[in-house]
């Protein structure tokens, strides 16, 4: 696990660029900026502004064209593929917008898939998503089938997914996009709650001004720069 310290990322000059010379397009645009242990944290920015590419290269689900990207102080873009992936599959969760459940499974099922690729025993995963289940208010829809969840009970157990590995770093990608008000402001404070008591740092991308506003910080993103607002 990424071990508790100041910055749990960072950015040292790091762009993306997709495509080629004369047609190529520059999507992150020499960003440097750090992210705190335990912080929660808003990246703002109207569509195509860069701000998903930011957040994906946080994530290291995309390589950086140029710069460095440190976690926990190791250059992340000097490890091989599979490193990177057990990197990131040991220490993060994500939340979207859209749910990406298995319908027809049990909502046990589908908050244990994670591990279940991971190849964790029965046992275990069975411990662990009572205790992710729990965590979301949804123990007793265990063995309920995905599909007849409503919306926000949907993104709840996105969550609970999320925190099987116990992460030290949620990435919440419009998670109140689909939600109604009501559940929009429980997915909400379950994410915030998270944060506080379990010190996982919160990293949301999102377009609701409200939402960015009960973030301890907020980065504005636009042409693939950070902007001062």
């Amino acid at each position: 696990m990424i071990s508790a310290m100041s910055s749990i990322i960072k950015f040292n000059k790091v762009s993306k660029i997709y495509g080629k010379r004369p047609n190529d397009f520059v999507a992150i645009d020499d960003i440097s900026l750090e992210v705190e242990a335990g912080e929660s944290l808003a990246v703002v920015g109207k569509s195509g502004s860069g701000k998903s590419t930011l957040v994906h290269l946080m994530a290291l689900l995309d390589r950086p064209t140029k710069g460095e990207i440190l976690i926990n102080g190791k250059d992340s873009t000097k490890l091989a593929s599979k490193k990177i992936d057990l990197l990131r599959n040991k220490n993060f969760g994500f939340v979207f917008q859209q749910f990406f459940l298995n319908p027809q499974d049990s909502v046990m099922s589908n908050v244990i898939l994670p591990l279940m690729i991971g190849g964790i025993s029965r046992s275990e995963r069975n411990k662990r998503g009572i205790a992710a289940l729990e965590d979301v208010d949804l123990l007793e829809k265990s063995h309920e089938k995905a599909v007849n969840l409503s919306g926000g009970q949907k993104q709840r157990l996105c969550i609970a997914r999320a925190l099987i590995n116990k992460p030290t770093v949620i990435f919440a990608d419009e998670p109140t996009g689909n939600l109604d008000s009501v559940n929009g402001k429980m997915v909400e404070d379950l994410l915030f709650r998270l944060n506080k008591e379990k010190k996982i740092t919160l990293i949301i991308v999102t377009h609701d001004e409200d939402l960015a506003k009960k973030c301890q910080r907020k980065i504005n993103i636009q042409d693939g720069k950070l902007v001062k607002k």
